[in-house]
């Protein structure tokens, strides 16, 4: 049976936006009136160092209310970062698994966000190790991040799952022999991911559903 550890991606699997900069994107817009497509476009300049680790949302901000045009205050960030919306079914499914197994969190992800997220969302509860892109300074088109999580648990990839809801994100730990999940975020059909976790790899989801 390939499932000692099962790992999730973060935002569009256990929360309910595709991507964390849509939810940022999204907070600062409501709450400014700032049109959402000038704010995605001043965080956009920023997100690749903010994935790897380069910079933090903290250090991007005076650059972001420059392009703004608007001196916005810092605990607006504070307020976009709770604004994540959990996604509660997963969330139920991952606590029902670690019953069984070692559950943990692989993440593309700014470190500032996620550091406020894992006391804030009590992450550490149910997911250990949680692998953020910008600590270990490599995203998941790179191996590295995968071998990296595995070996925290002591684990061979070929005894790990990943699931996440970009088929892109899936290449990298496949390579490794990492069994790998596409889910559907807009479908969000955590009963179904379960029934194929169990009937495809054996992984029992009692009590998940």
């Amino acid at each position: 049976m390939p499932g000692k550890a099962i790992f999730f991606d973060y935002d569009g699997v256990l929360t309910r936006d595709k991507t964390g900069s849509l939810t940022m994107n999204r907070f600062v817009s409501e709450q400014t009136g700032i049109p959402y497509d000038r704010v995605s476009q001043a965080f956009r300049r920023h997100n690749k160092q903010l994935n790897e680790g380069e910079s933090s949302y903290a250090e991007i901000w005076p650059a972001v209310c420059a392009e703004l045009e608007r001196d916005l205050p810092l605990d607006l960030l504070i307020k976009a970062f709770e604004s994540t919306p959990i996604n509660e079914k997963m969330l139920h499914l991952a606590r029902a698994l670690k019953h069984r197994y070692s559950v943990g969190i692989i993440t593309d992800n700014k470190k500032d966000r996620i550091d406020y997220l894992r006391q804030y969302q009590r992450l550490p509860e149910v997911f250990a190790p949680i692998v953020v892109s910008a600590e270990v300074r490599c995203t998941k088109v790179d191996r590295q991040v995968f071998q990296w999580a595995v070996a925290c648990l002591g684990v061979d990839p070929e005894e790990s799952i990943f699931i996440d809801n970009t088929a892109s994100n899936l290449v990298a730990p496949a390579a490794i022999g990492m069994k790998t999940v596409y889910f559907d975020d807009e479908r969000n059909d955590v009963a179904g991911l379960a029934h194929f976790l169990d009937i495809e790899f054996e992984v029992s989801t009692q009590g998940a559903a």
